[in-house]
Formats: structure tokens, sequence, C-alpha cells
């Protein structure tokens, strides 16, 4: 098998390197054209004649009356990077021509005929040169010509024929020479343009050196645009710019934005700026239409790199964001203060048209008897457009049920005794036969409904055919069943109706969430857009313009913590698929090293059984505030349902279960819900340890999404 041999690199002869600059700086005549016009502006031109033949590829000619060219430059003057502009690389960070590097004149020569024609204002006569390839063909030879300078391009991209071929038509090529030369003349008001086909007696832009801004705008846009216009000025120390322009109001708008930029005096473009301001006209034209723009933004030069494209057509400046900023508010305010009125238009009676007073009546005679003789449209096919109408429910009566039927409701577990259980819950009472012949007389209870929706989250089934006897909650003073009318501080995890909670402790609890809320960072949260997961414990969200790296651990534990509080003695119940012995998940947490066990603690076994028996002796406190089920021989099966469609990491359950025992202060009832609270919280929480990196977050992560609508009080910004 042959081995492949190394390439040999070398050296581009100098005019393929030539050529390959040509073809990055002019990519059609209207860049030859750009770049032609800056210099002649560069040379203090008050007039500057522009004649095009067949879309600038056959011929170019530009003449100006500016300050020309010496008799000793014109050997070098088509040389790449030889230049009057610039000297040193430091004076690149102060340049206020519009040419600097020199490669105008050169790249057009390498890529078609160049002839010069230039007089000086101390000059005898007028010096004409032929160029090809950067190089003079012979001597400047002395001619006849006014003061200035005019430049003949032919044959534009004769030796690059690819070049040539991909070029759309003349007239295409033709109608992007005149927009340019259109946008320098708008900008250089003082400057007398002009662009003509060859041939041509009448131009086809044309503007006067004493003409304003506005009526450049209305010999090439028309006065439709002028009589619309807005002047816009804005000026910032701080970030060492000015800005001043023309704007089209609401009553103008075109299919196509018109945007004309000029930055330090350079035509440019910045889609950034363009986003932003059409972003302000959204709410104010037509869709699918778009304004006319023309803006012009002075720079402190050393804040803006002009080198940055071959062509000149973008720049980059300092304090890009801030200065688009200023520049949309300064849009938004002049449209605010200048569309008090609209117009519009309508169509009207033709010169010497009439209607006599018979033509009009038989004009309503015709139509009232048309009406009459349109189709019937029957109740079926009407659409209700009023909401104040009504509907066909009020036409409709409830079907009631005979008693005698077998009962097949479904309620939720929790108000289905177990047969087995023979002592009474102590927070229930039974109903007296009194009470079950009102309830057959009204099928539908306040005490009912209260506890069908308290149980609505937990497991449903269906009763057998032996009802037991059915409970209600006793009312007392800091527990009562009502309608909650503040549906903004319920969560998925809380039923419609629910138990308001008048506890001091969990009012105070509540309190002092609300005094630790930031304003801010609530609005954050509620309208923020989530992006993306980085890891199981870090998130990136959106809000505005910023994007946000968010520790979805700290914020689902504040998010659980704030429902626990919110929501308190109103949860629903997570059903476990088999009863789970507390004396089992205290041996495993003992077993871990997370749990800091030693031999002085005493044996596993005997703390084990020690936890499983204080928890036991809270279950009936657990069951009623934080529905957390614990059975009487000692096992868990139901934990709170904080959030629908979100299970806790189960991982973590024995730990759970000894932090209850050894970190809730059981003494003081504050300090016992607030603890407890953290404790489950932190259970609840995205937590890395408990999620593989491969796991999919999407559940968990649609949880966290939901803050917005929770709306919760945030006492601190998530780290």
């Amino acid at each position: 098998m042959a081995l492949l041999a190394a390439g040999v690199i070398r050296r581009l002869d100098e005019a393929v390197v030539n050529r390959i600059a040509a073809g990055e700086i002019i990519q059609r005549p209207a860049n030859a054209i750009k770049e032609m016009i800056e210099n002649c502006l560069d040379a203090k031109s008050t007039s500057i004649q522009v004649t095009v033949k067949e879309g600038g590829l056959k011929l170019i000619q530009i003449q100006d009356n500016g300050t020309g060219i010496r008799k000793e430059d014109m050997d070098i003057v088509c040389e790449r990077f030889t230049t009057s502009k610039l000297q040193t690389f430091e004076d690149l960070s102060r340049i206020s021509t519009y040419g600097f590097r020199g490669e105008a004149l050169a790249s057009i020569s390498h890529v078609a005929h160049v002839t010069i024609t230039t007089k000086t204002a101390d000059g005898r006569c007028a010096y004409r040169a032929s160029y090809s390839d950067g190089k003079l063909k012979a001597p400047p030879k002395p001619c006849a010509g006014n003061q200035g300078t005019q430049i003949t391009v032919e044959d534009l991209f004769y030796n690059v024929t690819t070049r040539r071929k991909a070029l759309k038509n003349a007239s295409e090529e033709y109608a992007k020479i005149v927009d340019v030369v259109s946008r320098y003349a708008i900008h250089n008001s003082g400057i007398s343009f002009s662009v003509k086909k060859q041939g041509e007696t009448v131009a086809d832009v044309r503007t006067l050196s004493n003409a304003t801004i506005v009526d450049n705008i209305r010999s090439i846009y028309g006065n439709a645009v002028s009589r619309e216009l807005i002047e816009v000025t804005c000026e910032d120390a701080k970030l060492a710019f000015r800005m001043k322009g023309y704007i089209s109001n609401a009553n103008y708008s075109v299919k196509k934005c018109i945007f004309l930029l000029f930055i330090n005096s350079r035509l440019v473009e910045s889609s950034a700026l363009r986003k932003a301001i059409e972003t302000v006209y959204a709410a104010y034209l037509p869709k699918n239409t778009h304004p006319f723009l023309y803006l012009s933004l002075e720079i402190a030069p050393q804040n803006v790199d002009v080198n940055v494209h071959p062509t000149k057509h973008e720049v980059h400046f300092l304090h890009e964001d801030l200065i688009i900023e200023r520049v949309q508010q300064q849009v938004e305010s002049a449209l605010l203060g200048a569309n008090a009125s609209r117009m519009y238009f309508t169509q009207t009676l033709l010169p010497g048209a009439s209607i006599s007073s018979k033509e009009l009546g038989k004009a309503v005679a015709s139509s009232s008897s048309t009406e009459g003789k349109s189709e019937k449209v029957y109740a079926h096919q009407m659409v209700r457009t009023d909401f104040r109408e009504q509907k066909l429910d009020a036409f409709l009566q409830p079907v009631s049920k005979p008693q005698a039927a077998k009962p097949s409701m479904v309620a939720p577990a929790a108000s289905i005794a177990e047969p087995s259980a023979a002592q009474p819950d102590t927070e229930m009472e039974e109903l007296q036969d009194s009470d079950m012949l009102e309830a057959a007389a009204d099928p539908v209870r306040p005490e009912d409904t209260a506890l069908s929706s308290a149980g609505q989250k937990e497991s449903e089934c269906t009763l057998p055919d032996i009802v037991p006897p059915r409970k209600r909650l006793r009312k007392t003073s800091d527990v009562e069943m009502t309608e909650d009318s503040a549906g903004s501080e319920m969560t998925a995890a809380c039923s419609p109706r629910r138990r308001i909670i008048n506890l001091t402790s969990v009012l105070s609890l509540q309190q002092e969430i609300n005094d630790q809320a930031l304003k801010s960072l609530q609005e954050m949260l509620g309208s923020l857009t989530f992006v993306g997961c980085v890891s199981p414990q870090w998130a990136l969200a959106q809000y505005q313009t910023k994007l946000y790296l968010m520790n979805t651990t700290q914020l689902s534990q504040e998010l659980f913590y704030q429902i626990l509080i919110y929501d308190f003695g109103n949860f629903g119940v997570l059903r476990l698929s088999e009863p789970a012995p507390l004396y089992d998940l205290a041996i495993l947490a003992l077993d871990s090293p997370e749990s800091g066990w030693t031999e002085e603690d005493g044996p596993k076994e005997g703390l084990a059984e020690y936890i499983g028996q204080f928890l036991q002796k809270k279950s009936e406190m657990l069951k009623d505030y934080f529905s957390l089920e614990i059975d009487e021989e000692g096992n868990l099966t139901g934990l709170p349902l904080l959030m629908e469609n979100y299970v806790p990491p189960l991982e973590g359950l024995p730990m759970f279960v000894l932090r209850l025992a050894t970190e809730v202060n059981w003494d003081d009832e504050k300090e016992c819900f607030q603890s407890f609270s953290k404790e489950c919280a932190l259970f609840y929480s995205i937590r890395k340890q408990y999620i593989l990196e491969d796991t999919d977050l999407s559940h968990r992560q649609a949880a966290l999404l939901t803050w917005g609508e929770l709306n919760p009080q945030i006492p601190e910004h998530p780290e």
C-alpha cells in the first residue's frame, strides 16, 4: 500500500492574493460605487455624479468636485494599503473618515479596467492615468479637466467569470446602485447627488446641495413618507453618543422595512437595532407592515471598531445593548406623543356623479325586501355572542336519584372506615339518625362536600354494599370549613373547598414569609421562561434579556416549605402501595453514614423501636394537619400530596423518618410546625444524591415551572 505524501505549502502569487482580496471587498457593482462615494466624501466634495451602464458591469463613472489627487501620488493610488487617512495603528481608534485601509481602488483595479482623471486646486491642468492589477500602465498624461476626480471603471469582473455569472440581471444591479446612492444622498443633505444610466438625459435620483434631509426623503421616497415623518433626537453623555433622525408615524406603513442607519456617517446595518425598533412599531402598525426609519448615530470614535468587516458593512461599538435600549425608548416616546390622531382614506363620489331621492328610495326598498326574503335562521344554527344571554343550562333540571337505589358513589379513602375499627376518631363525631334523614332530604350538605373535597387527592375506591357511618368534622374555634374565595393562594395540593386554619402559630409563620418577601424576585419567578436543565441540580431560566442559573434544590425546598405553611391542614394523601414499617425505615437510616450514628448513642434496634413508638403517638396530629398517615401497627401508609403528579424521591424516606424524631421540636407549637415543614420540604425537594444524571427530569422541572402560577412569597434569592 502506497503511503500518502504530505501536501506542499506554497506561497501564493501576489496577483492571486490581490484577486482574492478584491473578491471579498467588491462583491457587486453597488459595493464598488459605495467605496468610491465614500472617497468622494472624504475629498470634501459638494457634488457627486454617477453614470452606469448595464447595471455597472459594463461601465461605472463617478465624478466629484473634491480636492483631487496629486500627480506625485498617482503612481501608487491603486496599490493596496496606500491611504492618506492613516499613518499608525493607533490612528484607527480615532478615525473619522470613511476610508482608512487603502484597498478600495486597489481591489477595483484587480477585477476591472480603471481610469482616473484628476485635478487639484493648485494644479495647472488635469492628469489622466490607467491602471490594471493595481499598477500604473503608463505615466500620467496631462489633459483638460475640472477640479476634482473622475474615476471610470470598465468591464467589472472581466477576469472573474464565476462572479460575473452569479450576479443578477442588469436592472436588479442598477436598482441596488440607486438604493446605495439614495441612502448617502439623504444622509449628506449638503451635497448634490445624481445617478443615471448612460445615454439617459434624466437622472433617476437627483438631490440639491441646499436641500434638507426631509426634502431629500420627499424627492426619493415620495410625499407619502415625508408628510408622516417624526423627528427624533437623543443625546447621552454617559454613553458618549448622540442620535438624530426621522421616523414614520402610525399613519404610514409599507410591506418591507426601509431602514437607513448611519453610524459616524458610515452606512451600516444592525439587525439588533432593527428588531428593537420594529418591536415598538408592532403595537401601532397593521400586521406584516413596517415603518420608514432614518437614524444617524454619532458615537465617540474611540468607542467604535470599524475594522470588523471587509466591506465595512458592520461596525462594533461599546455599550451596544445600552445604546440600542436608549434609542428604542426614544422612538417609543416619540410615537406616543405623535399618534393622537390617525388618518384614514375613504372612497368619495366621482365628480359629476349624483343620486336622486327616488333612486335612494328604490335602493332602501330593495334592500328591505331582500332582508325580508332572507332565509330563516333556526335555533340550532344560532351562536351565542353575548355572555349575558341565557344558556341551555337554565332549562335543564337536575335529576334526583331515588334513595332506594344501591349506593355506588365514589368517595375518598379517608372517609371510609375500616369494619374492624372499634373506637371512633377523636376529632370526629357519629351522625345521628336525624342527621341521616336530613341527608336523605338534602343530598348535598356542606359538611359532606367539604369531606369529599378534602380527600379528593387520595386514591379513589368504590363503596361496598355496607356503607359505614358517615362522619363530619367538629367545628372548633381554630378550624372551620368554608368556601375559599382567594383562589390566588390555592395550589395544586389544596382543594376548592378547604379548611380555614386560625391557629396563631400558623398565621404567624405565614406573616413571616410575607415580611421577608422580595417583590422583584416574585415578579421574576412569575414571568421567567424555562430554558433547560444543566444538571439535576441546576436549571437555566430567562427573564427579560438576562439568563439565570437556578439552584433547583434550594428553589424546590423553599417552594414546598411555603406550600406546607400556606396550605396547612389542606393536603391530599399520597398512598404507599405497601405499608412501610417505621422500625425498618429507622434501621435503614441508622445504617447510613448520613445519620452520624455511633456506638455511644446506643444499639440501633433500641433507637429504631423508640422512633417508631414516638411517631406513632403523634400519628393523630400528623394525619390531621399534614396528611401523614401511620396505622396502629406502626406502619407508614400515606404521605402528604403537595403537588399534583409529583412524587418525592422515596430514597430519602428513611432519613426523613429519622429526622422527624430527632430534628423536630415537638414541645413548642410554632417551632414544631416550622421545623416539621422544613424537614418535609427537604425530603420533597430535588436533591442531586437521589437523582441519576441520565434520569428524565421533565416531570420534576415541570413542577418548578408552576411557581409562577402558585405565586409564593420568596424570602431570599435562590443561590
